[in-house]
């Protein structure tokens, strides 16, 4: 059909390049208007809870940023195995663009827990089976990111990285059931997809609005960085020399 876009011949990273530039400032405007939104309910529209008292707003930043973590890798994963089957150029930069972003937002759910878990729990840490899986998340984005740096050849980097990143996709399923397999301190899910939150409806809003600030955040972020990529490894193809005098 003539009205049909034709997707896939975005998979060039000649073509993808200027289609990251044009949707990567409108993803950012997203990201500020949910972010604050997300805020404000979170800090000033949703209820004091009867338990934790005003201590417990911190999980407007840390639920969902917990989520962003686990979420992120999945979908860096995917793009790894992509190109590890496809042998897809633009694969394998996707899943770089998006390993710091992950690696960003696993250190900001570990952060924003240890400073829940001391009125919480007395202490800043405790190696609790969900802690300590979502710290080996967080070597898991260091690693891969650290694996591509020490291989000089890009497509040689992205074959070894996508391994990686296979390979530690089991710790995701194992960071959201810790708390259903072990006796942790960690409490259990306040949202599940098979259950209703067990929350207040101001707090869920503010966690989903936030979650949602959070993921358009890590789209213009990734398609920003993706962008650097593309340059750096296409820096001696033609288009790119062609688009580098065009913008002089």
């Amino acid at each position: 059909m003539k009205g049909n876009i034709n997707w896939f011949k975005y998979s060039s990273p000649q073509t993808f390049y200027p289609l990251a530039g044009t949707l990567a400032p409108w993803f950012g405007a997203l990201a500020a208007v949910f972010g604050a939104a997300g805020l404000y309910i979170g800090f000033f529209v949703a209820p004091t809870d009867y338990q934790q008292g005003e201590a417990y707003r911190i999980i407007f930043i840390h639920v969902p940023a917990a989520w962003m973590s686990m979420f992120l890798y999945l979908v860096m994963a995917f793009w790894a195995g992509a190109g590890l089957m496809f042998n897809t150029r633009l694969s394998g930069m996707m899943a770089s663009a998006l390993a710091p972003t992950g690696a960003l937002f696993t250190f900001i759910a570990l952060w924003t827990g240890s400073l829940w878990g001391k009125p919480m729990w007395g202490t800043y840490w405790v190696w609790d089976a969900r802690l300590t899986s979502e710290l080996i998340l967080l070597f898991l984005y260091f690693g891969f990111m650290a694996l591509q740096a020490a291989i000089d050849d890009a497509r040689r980097a992205d074959r070894a990285g996508a391994v990686l990143a296979l390979v530690g996709v089991v710790n995701v399923p194992v960071i959201y059931f810790s708390v259903q397999w072990w006796n942790t301190l960690h409490q259990g899910a306040s949202v599940s997809l098979t259950k209703a939150p067990t929350m207040a409806a101001t707090m869920f809003a503010g966690m989903i609005v936030m979650a949602f600030g959070f993921w358009f955040y890590s789209i213009a972020v990734t398609l920003l960085r993706v962008r650097c990529i593309v340059l750096e490894r296409e820096r001696n193809s033609e288009w790119v020399t062609e688009y580098a005098r065009d913008f002089r």
